[in-house]
């Protein structure tokens, strides 16, 4: 069975998935992005394909290494992709959400999508029946706005996300919580709300790695998928490669 190996690169960790056929096998996350590191994971997984995205500045030796190993793609503005992208400029797409609109089509089609990324920042993607990527919205994810009350105020701290958070706060800590954490979710549940009252029924995928401390305090019925970008990427993959 064919393998493929899917590698993200994203602004807070770098990540790697295996695929045997349209299965998902294993998902890793990178300690560092050595070529060394990659070198290691290519001998243990041994794919015949493989597929790159990258946000960061990464070692360009990278690319010329799963060029050399496998049957390579690295994710870019000429990527062919499985739907149209009307909206502004398409070349400013990110990656990211070049993937999470081709899991949304590949595993979903004909079908109103949004899907909800939680990464550095929150992204709102829609994708319709036609298979068209509309757009969407971008906010400030968990992270950036706890680390925004620390930095930009004299006395806030730096406090870690927790899922467990009350509704009405305590002390310094929790009040940060409630307000960034059940702000999200009420962010969320009311984005949800607007694009149902305009589209009726659709798809709605929450993916991402701050999903343990949404889920808990959200309304609206949504799938969580942890794994969805990578499930895009792969998607890409079966567009771009033999």
């Amino acid at each position: 069975m064919l393998r493929t190996v899917c590698f993200d690169f994203g602004n807070s960790r770098q990540k790697a998935a295996l695929f045997a056929g349209e299965q998902l096998q294993e998902v890793r996350v990178l300690d560092d992005t050595r070529t060394e590191t990659v070198q290691a994971l290519l001998q243990d997984w041994k794919p015949q394909r493989s597929i790159f995205s990258s946000v960061i500045d990464h070692d360009p030796s990278l690319p010329e290494l799963l060029q050399s190993r496998t049957s390579f793609h690295q994710l870019n503005q000429n990527t062919r992709v499985n739907f149209t992208t009307p909206v502004g400029k398409p070349e400013t797409i990110g990656a990211d959400r070049l993937a999470l609109c081709a899991a949304a089509v590949h595993f979903y089609p004909k079908h109103n999508n949004l899907i909800i990324a939680l990464g550095t920042c929150i992204t709102y993607n829609f994708i319709n029946r036609d298979h068209a990527f509309l757009g969407g919205g971008i906010s400030a994810g968990l992270s950036m706005r706890l680390k925004a009350m620390h930095h930009q105020t004299a006395l806030l701290p730096l406090i870690s996300p927790k899922a467990d958070v009350p509704l009405i706060g305590y002390d310094t800590d929790t009040n940060m919580l409630s307000g960034s954490v059940l702000g999200m979710a009420l962010e969320i549940d009311g984005f949800l709300a607007a694009y149902r009252e305009r589209y009726g029924n659709f798809n709605a995928v929450l993916t991402g790695g701050d999903i343990p401390y949404l889920v808990p305090h959200l309304k609206s019925e949504i799938f969580a998928d942890p794994d969805f970008l990578f499930k895009g990427l792969y998607a890409i993959a079966e567009h771009n490669l033999p």
